[in-house]
């Protein structure tokens, strides 16, 4: 099988979300046309912003049934991305907390695409 490294958002606008993702990753597209837009993220993943009126076959869907995470390295970074990215005026759909696998929070990019910021949960120390 081949490597997952590419996700894509249909997007209703690409310059502007891509002008969002320049800020929020502080880095400027790899890629940019009126309909797309490209991005390398830290982690070697590709994001892809492509217009949902340009792609083939049409997307049927909208923003916010999925989520791409960036994971941290603990809840104080965690907290202070929150602080951040609500200081850049994202929506927070989910303010930062405790659950199962970690501390986290979602925050929505414009088209309410759902980014997920967590630290993962320590495992046990085996005994």
């Amino acid at each position: 099988m081949s490597d997952t490294n590419f996700v894509i958002f249909y997007v209703e606008k690409p310059e502007a979300s891509a002008a969002f993702y320049s800020a929020l990753l502080q880095r400027p597209p790899l890629q940019s046309s009126p309909t797309f837009a490209m991005f390398a993220l830290d982690s070697g993943l590709m994001l892809g912003l492509w217009s949902r009126y340009a792609v083939e076959p049409a997307a049927a869907g909208r923003g916010g049934a999925s989520e791409l995470a960036f994971t941290v390295a603990d809840a104080d970074a965690v907290n202070q991305r929150h602080v951040d990215w609500s200081l850049r005026g994202l929506p927070i759909l989910q303010a930062p907390t405790g659950m199962d696998f970690g501390h986290t929070f979602v925050a929505l990019d414009p088209d309410g695409h759902r980014l997920r910021v967590f630290a993962p949960a320590m495992a046990p120390a085996a005994v």
